[in-house]
């Protein structure tokens, strides 16, 4: 018989945390039919060997399977993901997200409400977990759009192509075979929006609900985002290039139009979003935004910049 779900995980040298992502996959109450497939992206902390053993030792309760590839990113991974899976439908999450008790039934609910639409995907919650804690930074990246942006989308809403999270969504497994992730972007940025983008001109709607809920598992700060942005802006870069039209939204005019700060105006502003990161009554939005907006824009500039040069041949 077919699941419903086909969980996939791509993972990457998080081995601790993958187990703890399983183990909560073995707790789901009133679940759908569901399988789990995960697929190694080239790890080198024993991620492979560790599969192995719980492969022979039926750790878990559902039926699961594994592969590995060389690490080729993300976007492959989930690819081979959905090659491999047999469910009418795919959940992806990361190797970091814990998905809470009634993940998989909520994200059931809402197909069913649809009429099982092969157009219609579910948006769970990802935030963080309740232990542990959560810098005003952290709290800014997840609410307010530069990782996610939960507070500019209402429960039960239908969202926006930019707001398809691979860290917590489910969609139809046939679109995504004949829809598949572009491998070309080569690291975990933008790949995930620019396959939604493509959906969304064929007619897929994102539904919002707030209580299908992964925790994610990763902490970060000021200067591990910042990092990222960059790399969002170079891929951002390739982007833009598959989709023109969307130039503005990537940060193009943006970028032509107000230019870059220099080093040391930079260097004064990450001072200021540390503090701010460290004490609460010093944090402040618009400085987070900004310095996260002059990396990602520097990262576009270089992209750009690659992009524009000949290669050889």
């Amino acid at each position: 018989m077919r699941p419903y779900f086909s969980v996939v995980i791509p993972t990457y040298n998080r081995l601790p945390m993958l187990e703890r992502v399983l183990a909560a996959l073995d707790r789901q109450r009133a679940a759908p039919e569901f399988e789990v497939v995960v697929i190694n992206d080239g790890s080198t902390d024993g991620t492979d060997q560790a599969l192995e053993r719980i492969s022979v030792a039926r750790t878990w309760s559902y039926p699961w399977r594994y592969e590995s590839q060389e690490n080729s990113g993300p976007g492959r991974a989930r690819n081979r993901g959905v090659e491999m899976a047999r469910g009418e439908r795919v959940v992806f999450i990361g190797d970091d997200t814990v998905p809470e008790e009634d993940f998989l039934l909520e994200h059931a609910r809402v197909h069913a409400g649809s009429g099982e639409s092969v157009l219609l995907a579910c948006l769970g919650y990802t935030g963080w977990p309740a232990a542990g804690r959560v810098t005003p930074f952290m709290h800014y990246i997840n609410d307010f759009g530069l990782q996610f942006g939960y507070r500019l989308i209402e429960d039960g809403a239908i969202v926006p192509f930019n707001f398809f999270y691979t860290s917590n969504i489910s969609l139809s497994r046939q679109l995504l075979a004949d829809h598949p992730f572009d491998t070309s972007f080569p690291s975990a940025a933008w790949e995930d929006i620019e396959l939604a983008y493509r959906l969304d001109k064929i007619g897929l709607k994102i539904r919002y609900n707030r209580a299908a809920v992964t925790r994610h598992h990763h902490p970060i700060t000021v200067d591990s985002f910042a990092r990222r942005q960059y790399t969002a802006g170079r891929s951002g870069a390739i982007f833009s290039r598959k989709h023109p039209e969307l130039s503005h939204f990537l940060g193009l005019a943006e970028l032509e139009s107000r230019g870059l700060l220099s080093d040391q105006e930079l260097e004064r502003m990450r001072r200021r979003a540390r503090r701010g990161e460290r004490f609460r009554l010093l944090a402040h939005s618009a400085t987070f935004e900004a310095l996260m907006r002059q990396h990602y824009l520097r990262g576009l500039r270089d992209g750009m910049r690659e992009l524009d040069q000949p290669h050889p041949g």
